[in-house]
Parts: C-alpha cells; structure tokens; sequence
C-alpha cells in the first residue's frame, strides 16, 4: 500500500527519510516536480497544500497551463485475444468494453 496524500486533484507519494529524520512528498503524475517535506504529518499536509498552491499561482502568473494529473485516457496494449475475451465478457454484460473496462479499474482501486 502505498502512503499518499491528495489535494486539489493532485497525489502526492509519501515517505521517511530517516537519515534527515522527516516526510518526504513528491507529487505523481505530471512531469512537473513538485516536492514538500516536514517532520510532523500535519506540516507535512500544509507544505503539500501550499506546493501545489504556488505551483498554480507560478503557472498562472507564467500564463501557462498547470499539469493536470491524470486525463481519464488510457491507451493499453495487451494480446489480441486478451482483447478479446474482455470485449466478449463486456458485451454479455451488456456494457461496452469501455464502460466494462472502467468497472473493473475502479474496483481494483
């Protein structure tokens, strides 16, 4: 299980360094590197708040876009007959492979 935080949309992967003895935060999903750290879970939660807060007000100010985590796209590759038989399965239950496959992940989740 991973330990995550999530705020304004954005995940961030959580982890101690024992050496400096504090959390570290590294946001996921955008190519952009956002980091935070603290010693205590709760200033670990407001300098994620305020990470990705600057991050938006700097993109803003630069008249740029903010990353945005993730765009409910997924492009798989897998074996024909795997496509296949998720597509058959789909269609006995009376959903498109699409809306069978979103069942699915969101249950795995």
């Amino acid at each position: 299980m991973m330990n995550a935080m999530t705020y304004n949309g954005y995940t961030a992967r959580v982890e101690y360094d024992p050496r400096d003895e504090i959390f570290v935060g590294r946001v996921l999903g955008i190519a952009d590197r956002i980091t935070f750290h603290g010693a205590t879970v709760a200033t670990l939660r407001r300098e994620f708040r305020a990470a990705i807060d600057h991050y938006l007000a700097d993109c803003a100010t630069r008249r740029r876009a903010p990353q945005k985590p993730y765009s409910g796209k997924i492009l798989l590759r897998v074996a024909p007959e795997v496509h296949a038989r998720a597509a058959m399965i789909a269609a006995a239950h009376g959903k498109s492979l699409n809306q069978w496959a979103a069942e699915i992940l969101a249950r795995a989740s």
